[in-house]
């Protein structure tokens, strides 16, 4: 006798998710607006989605699917047409010779199923997630790309037929504004920081950068050119007549609930103009000091540091290094109602609440240096200077620093030593260096393996791995990971990156070689007795952690900084 197959009902009252008056409730609602019991229960919030599809996936004996956590092998979503899984909701996830294993969200939807099983010539077996969540995963990862090729389609045809009737396009037309909009949000969805809108000779480049490497996307026919940078400026309040100047502007826009700033600059070219987009995230600027990648010493040392009475605090690292994620970490960790901080910033990219940001204008001669005279006669606590570009910035810097401000600040080095010297060639005066600063950071980002998809390296490079610094002892004991590629990482094997660190803090030792101008190499070697941990070292630590891997230590790290390790 076959079993009875339990209610949905049953199920998640067995759970402790509803009450039987719940269920009772949601069959009443469920009729009145002709709803499946589900759908009622979510509607009225007596469960969530997740919830009551766990209890179907019981229900019919099916397997439930976390589409937040499931490793989805990329090129099997060719095995679906996208049109098909967009207006039917289904995925495939696995292929066995003539089995085809797809996730679906309606257990009951046996139409769909017979068509699959028509369509692609193979048996059907089925997984069950959230309709939310599946929408969420195929607008992600199938419905946003198939959009934008349908407008990029559109655009030609509609082009084509302008220039046939002597009609332009302009940067107000509908599919002009889809565009722009649909890449935009592709851009945010898929973790990118920066757009990149490049006119060539007969096309128009698109490119984001995910976690610090440049995809390029579908390119943009050359003819649409015109209308897209417009609307990009339109959006940004550029002006539109300005074509031979670089220019900057700025767009909010909402995306997935949030508030997303773009930082956007445009600049003339041999083709044209080019534009990028910054992306400015929220969550960037509110990122704990924990999550910037500190081992657990480097991370006590930096809290100590940090919230000494005054000094300069620098970090340094080329362009996109992550330097002002980690100046903006400390001021959030010190932004408290007692202790009045004010910025001096070039731009200012995230607003604090209870900080005093100032915006250098070059143009109206609002410079780092007239902005820091001036914070000195506002009485603040704490400091800090988006750069320290030339002499002047870096004595008023020094002078705040030596009457009771605690000062942060940027420099362009290669490691936390160099930037004594740097400090020294502008025209510093030695001992005025060797005393107010109390501690220097050198910084690079690197990726992190993709926890979705990491897995044992069976075979890494042991020729690298000595290059990087590994003992034979180490080479021996080591266990080194990889990303094997899936969904959630685009297939890259990467997702997100942290910082590595070198943090040098200033003793009597120091300060002297500093005042007599000792060699760079011998104030490392001294920096690296006292406890600095270089940034190969860290780097080192996080792939034996699993972390990153050898290929991306060697990416970040510049040849000079493997000589001198």
């Amino acid at each position: 006798m076959a079993r009875k197959k339990k209610r949905l009902g049953e199920i998640l009252i067995e759970w402790g998710v509803v009450t039987s008056a719940g269920v009772d409730e949601a069959l009443e609602h469920a009729l009145h607006e002709r709803l499946r019991i589900g759908e009622a229960m979510v509607s009225l919030g007596l469960a969530d989605e997740e919830d009551v599809t766990k209890a179907l996936a019981t229900q019919f004996d099916m397997e439930y699917v976390d589409l937040e956590r499931q490793k989805i092998v990329p090129n099997l979503l060719e095995a679906i047409p996208p049109d098909i899984i967009r207006r039917h909701l289904v995925l495939p996830i696995k292929r066995e010779g003539s089995r085809l294993k797809v996730i679906i969200t309606d257990p009951l939807d046996l139409e769909t199923l017979d068509m699959l099983r028509f369509r692609m010539n193979a048996e059907i077996d089925c997984a069950l997630a959230s309709r939310t969540r599946l929408r969420d995963f195929i607008e992600r990862f199938v419905g946003s790309d198939v959009s934008i090729d349908e407008t990029l389609h559109q655009l030609e045809d509609n082009t084509a037929s302008n220039v046939e009737s002597g009609d332009d396009m302009d940067a107000e037309s509908a599919p002009v504004i889809r565009l722009v909009t649909m890449l935009v949000t592709e851009a945010v969805n898929l973790r990118a920081s920066d757009i990149h809108i490049e006119p060539m000779s007969n096309r128009i480049r698109v490119r984001y950068r995910i976690d610090g490497v440049c995809r390029e996307r579908d390119n943009i026919p050359k003819r649409m050119q015109g209308p897209v940078i417009n609307r990009l400026k339109i959006m940004s309040g550029v002006d539109l007549t300005e074509k031979r100047l670089p220019t900057d502007g700025r767009i909010t826009m909402i995306i997935g609930g949030s508030d997303i700033d773009f930082r956007v600059s445009f600049i003339p070219g041999y083709h044209g103009e080019s534009c990028v987009l910054r992306i400015l995230r929220p969550e960037s600027a509110r990122m704990g000091i924990e999550a910037l990648g500190f081992e657990e010493d480097d991370a006590a040392r930096f809290q100590r540091i940090i919230k000494r009475p005054n000094g300069i605090f620098l970090v340094t690292g080329p362009t996109g290094s992550g330097k002002t994620t980690t100046l903006y970490a400390a001021l959030n960790e010190l932004n408290r109602p007692d202790r009045k901080i004010i910025t001096a910033e070039d731009p200012i990219e995230y607003n604090f609440t209870g900080i005093n940001q100032c915006q250098v204008n070059e143009t109206t001669g609002l410079t780092f240096s007239k902005i820091l005279r001036a914070m000195l006669r506002q009485a603040p606590n704490i400091i800090l200077v988006g750069e320290i570009r030339d002499l002047e910035v870096a004595e008023v810097a020094i002078q705040a620093a030596l009457t009771g401000h605690l000062v942060f600040s940027t420099l362009h080095t290669n490691d936390a030593p160099s930037a004594l010297t740097r400090l020294i060639d502008i025209g510093v005066k030695p001992f005025l260096a060797a005393s107010s600063i109390q501690a220097v950071m050198a910084q690079r980002l690197v990726r992190v393996i993709c926890e979705e998809c990491r897995e044992i390296d069976p075979s890494p490079d042991m020729k690298l791995l000595r290059v990087l610094g590994f003992s034979d002892e180490e080479l021996h004991n080591a266990t080194v990971y990889r990303g094997a590629g899936c969904a959630a990482c685009g297939g890259d094997g990467y997702r997100g990156r942290l910082a590595i660190f070198e943090l040098m803090e200033m003793n009597n030792t120091l300060a002297d070689m500093a005042i007599r101008r000792a060699p760079l190499s011998e104030m490392r070697r001294e920096a690296r007795a006292s406890g600095m941990r270089s940034l190969l070292e860290d780097g080192r630590r996080k792939i034996s952690r699993g972390i990153t891997t050898p290929e991306e230590l060697v990416r970040i790290t510049q040849v000079s900084e493997l000589v001198m390790d």
